[in-house]
C-alpha cells in the first residue's frame, strides 16, 4: 500500500518507532559481524533519512551517529593502550610497559599490540554503536509529546520523567546548532575549543529556562495528583507491576543470553502479564484525562512487527549459524555476509514504505531559500491602487480640503527634499 502524507489523524503511533528501533538493537545485540552491523546502521539511516520531519528532536540523529564514532575510537585506543583479553600473533607494535605494583594483576599499560586485539575491540566497539545508533533513530522519528500521551495512566508521572531526559539530547543539539548559526551569522567563529566554551554558557542558560518553564506549567497543569484508593489495592499493584518488571528484564535476559533460551519465554510472558495487571489496577489512581488519543492502526502494527521481525529472525540465526554471526578474531579471517541474517535485516526497511510521509514531501528536505544577494522587491502597484482609492473616499467626504500636488510615494522612495517655505509640503 502507498505511503499517505502525515496529518495529525494518521499520523505513526510513536510507541510503534520505538518497538521497531528496539528490535534492531536486539538484532544488533546477537552478533559482531562488521558487515551485518555496517547492514543494520544503514537500514536505520535510511529509514530516518526518508521518514523524519522538521521537529527539533528529529535532528539529533547525526549526534547520535558522532556519539557511536567516539565510541568506536575510544574503545580502540584503550585496546591499544591497555591491552586485548585476546590472544594474537601479528604484533602491530610494541609499547613501553608500566611496571605495576601486585596487586593490579591482569592489568597493564603499554606493551605487545596485536592486530587481533584491535580487530575485536572494533567488533565490540561497532556494536555498542550500532545501539547507540538505532536508539537515535527512535529519537529522530518519535515524538516524545505523542509519546506520553500514549503512556498507560499508571506510569504517567514516571513517563514524563522519562521523556525529559529523552528530549534532553535533541534540545542541545538544537540549541548548539542555533548558537552556532547565530555565531556564522555575526561573523565569529563557530569551530574550535574557544568557540566551544562561548557556546556552552548559552546552552546552559537555555537548558536552566526550559527547566524553570517546564516546571510551572507542570504545576499549572496539576502534575502529581492522584485519586484516593483502598490500602490494598494500591499495595497489590506495587507488588505485581514490580515482579512484571523483574520478570520482563529475567526474560529478556535468557532470551538474548547464549544459555537462557529455555526460561527465558515463560518469564517474559509471565512478566508481561503480571506488569499490565499492575499497570491496569493503577491507572485507577490516575485523574488525567486524554484529548485525542493515539490510534495504533494497521501501519503501526507493520512497522512494529518488522522491527521484532527482525530481532526474532536474528536470534534464530544465531542458532543455526553462530559462526557466520559470530566471525573469530583469531585466527584473523574476512568476515563474510550471510545471506539469510541479511536478508532479515532487511526487513527493517518496511517503515520506508509503509509509513506516513512527512508534511514536507519525505526526507526532512528543507523548503529552498533565496539566496541573500537577491532580495525580495515588493509589488507596489496593488498598494498603490487602495492608497487611490482610499484617498478618493477621503476627499469625497472632505470636499473643502485641497488635493494635494504630491503623488503618492512608495515606501521604498526616497522622502523629498525639505523646503523652508512650504509648510505643508514638510508634513
Amino acid at each position: 500500500m502507498s505511503a499517505p502524507q502525515a496529518t495529525r489523524s494518521n499520523a505513526l503511533h510513536a510507541g510503534a518507532w520505538w518497538l521497531w528501533a528496539l528490535g534492531l538493537a536486539a538484532a544488533a545485540s546477537r552478533t559482531t559481524n562488521p558487515l551485518l552491523l555496517g547492514l543494520l546502521i544503514g537500514v536505520a539511516g535510511y529509514v530516518v533519512a526518508a521518514r523524519r520531519t522538521d521537529a527539533p528532536w528529529a535532528r539529533s540523529y547525526g549526534a547520535f551517529v558522532k556519539l557511536g564514532l567516539v565510541v568506536i575510537a575510544i574503545r580502540l585506543v584503550f585496546a591499544f593502550v591497555l591491552g586485548s583479553p585476546i590472544p594474537g600473533t601479528h604484533t602491530l607494535v610494541t609499547l613501553p610497559e608500566v611496571p605495576l605494583p601486585d596487586w593490579a594483576k591482569g592489568v597493564r599499560i603499554g606493551g605487545r599490540v596485536t592486530a587481533e586485539g584491535m580487530v575485536f575491540a572494533l567488533y565490540d566497539g561497532l556494536k555498542l554503536a550500532t545501539l547507540l545508533i538505532c536508539v537515535g533513530a527512535a529519537n529522530a522519528l518519535a515524538s516524545p509529546a505523542r509519546l506520553l500521551k500514549s503512556l498507560p495512566g499508571a506510569l504517567y508521572e514516571a513517563g514524563v520523567a522519562v521523556v525529559v531526559a529523552m528530549t534532553f539530547a535533541p534540545n542541545l543539539v538544537a540549541d548548539v546548532q542555533r548558537l552556532r548559526a547565530a555565531r556564522r551569522l555575526r561573523g565569529r567563529p563557530d569551530r574550535g575549543f574557544k568557540a566551544l566554551l562561548q557556546v556552552g554558557l548559552p546552552v546552559l542558560e537555555g537548558a536552566l529556562e526550559r527547566s524553570v518553564a517546564l516546571a510551572a506549567a507542570m504545576d499549572a497543569r496539576g502534575y502529581g495528583r492522584t485519586a484516593q484508593v483502598p490500602p490494598a489495592v494500591r499495595h497489590t499493584t506495587s507488588v505485581l507491576t514490580l515482579g512484571g518488571l523483574l520478570g520482563v528484564c529475567a526474560g529478556t535476559y535468557g532470551l538474548l543470553g547464549d544459555t537462557g533460551g529455555g526460561y527465558g519465554l515463560p518469564l517474559l510472558l509471565g512478566g508481561l502479564a503480571a506488569a499490565l495487571a499492575g499497570l491496569w489496577l493503577g491507572g485507577r489512581r490516575s485523574v488525567r484525562s486524554r484529548y485525542r488519543p493515539e490510534r495504533w492502526g494497521a501501519r503501526a502494527w507493520l512497522v512494529s512487527g518488522s522491527g521484532i521481525a527482525v530481532a526474532a529472525l536474528m536470534i534464530w540465526a544465531n542458532d543455526y549459524a553462530p559462526a557466520a554471526l559470530h566471525p573469530p578474531a583469531v585466527p584473523l579471517t574476512t568476515p563474510a555476509l550471510p545471506l539469510w541474517p541479511a536478508a532479515s535485516v532487511l526487513l527493517g526497511l518496511l517503515p520506508a514504505v509503509v509509513a506516513p510521509r512527512p508534511p514536507d514531501g519525505g526526507g526532512g528536505a528543507r523548503p529552498t531559500r533565496r539566496h541573500t544577494s537577491d532580495p525580495v522587491r515588493p509589488d507596489h502597484s496593488h498598494h498603490s491602487q487602495h492608497a487611490q482609492h482610499a484617498q478618493h473616499a477621503h476627499h469625497s467626504h472632505h470636499p473643502r480640503r485641497p488635493l494635494s500636488p504630491h503623488p503618492p510615494r512608495s515606501p521604498l522612495s526616497p522622502l523629498p527634499p525639505l523646503d523652508p517655505r512650504n509648510k505643508e509640503s514638510n508634513q
